[in-house]
């Protein structure tokens, strides 16, 4: 039967996009959707989702956490109040929302979207941190959800992992394809990569997207998505063995000559904590 004039054609879903939402100060939360449906990832604020899917006629059907920060989860209970849907999130976390608890290997086909996403166990920014991947095969439709691991830049602070972790953790990372996007959970990129120009100032690739990067800040557009191969090029915690960071290492009195990758990626940390 054909719709007449009042009554509009469904709304057809389409391939799944993922839509920015900011909140707090820095946060990014991340609405992976398919015009009809949508799951969020790590929602620290429940109304700027809520308001969101009002705006863009979604209807929510799952949640996805990647740690127990309260800027990742603060949210779940007000959405929740709204609908009832599965909350996805690590097993070893110690998130009491979480009702689909998950851990490397594991692999979910989001409610109310045509899509598979795999789990990575990501341990360093906390214990049970986890990571969500898309491999879909299709240019720009390979998606990282990374939380506070990896950042446009940088990494996260080891609040509870150690420094191994966290570099097997970015390793893993790292092997990704390169093209795939990477959606991490804040806008540090701009004071990730002043950082990384004092380690590697001669790095062409990095002063390029310094460039790129204050642009778009510059007109309010984030940083974020980058790619794998970006980070790759200029972010200097995947980079730790490179001779020039190695060397401003050495020079700054932060690393002994001839430590191991593990030494050379804490005092990579430790001075970022403090830059």
């Amino acid at each position: 039967m054909t719709p007449s004039p009042t009554q509009p054609f469904p709304k057809q879903a389409a391939k799944p996009a993922v839509l920015t939402v900011p909140a707090f100060k820095d946060n990014y939360l991340w609405l992976i959707h398919d015009g009809v449906h949508a799951a969020v990832v790590d929602p620290g604020d429940g109304q700027p989702i809520l308001d969101a899917l009002r705006e863009n006629g979604l209807t929510l059907t799952a949640i996805l956490l990647t740690h127990h920060h309260a800027d990742h989860i603060g949210g779940v209970p007000l959405l929740l109040e709204h609908t009832r849907v599965p909350v996805f999130g690590p097993a070893n976390d110690g998130i009491a929302a979480v009702t689909h608890p998950l851990k490397e290997g594991d692999r979910i086909d989001v409610p109310g979207l045509d899509m598979a996403l795999s789990v990575l166990d990501v341990p360093g920014h906390t214990l049970g941190h986890i990571a969500y991947v898309r491999a879909s095969g299709t240019p720009g439709a390979n998606w990282l959800f990374c939380g506070d691991t990896l950042f446009g830049a940088g990494c996260g602070r080891l609040f509870e992992g150690t420094p191994a972790q966290m570099a097997q953790s970015l390793a893993k990372l790292a092997a990704l394809p390169d093209d795939t996007l990477v959606y991490c959970a804040h806008e540090y990129t701009l004071s990730n990569l002043r950082f990384a120009e004092a380690l590697e100032p001669g790095n062409k690739a990095l002063q390029l997207r310094i460039e790129a990067d204050s642009r778009a800040r510059g007109t309010h557009l984030p940083t974020i998505p980058s790619t794998i191969a970006a980070e790759k090029a200029t972010n200097p915690f995947l980079r730790a063995a490179e001779p020039a960071i190695v060397d401003s290492l050495v020079a700054a009195g932060r690393l002994a000559r001839g430590a191991d990758e593990v030494a050379t990626f804490a005092a990579l940390r430790e001075w970022k904590n403090v830059f």
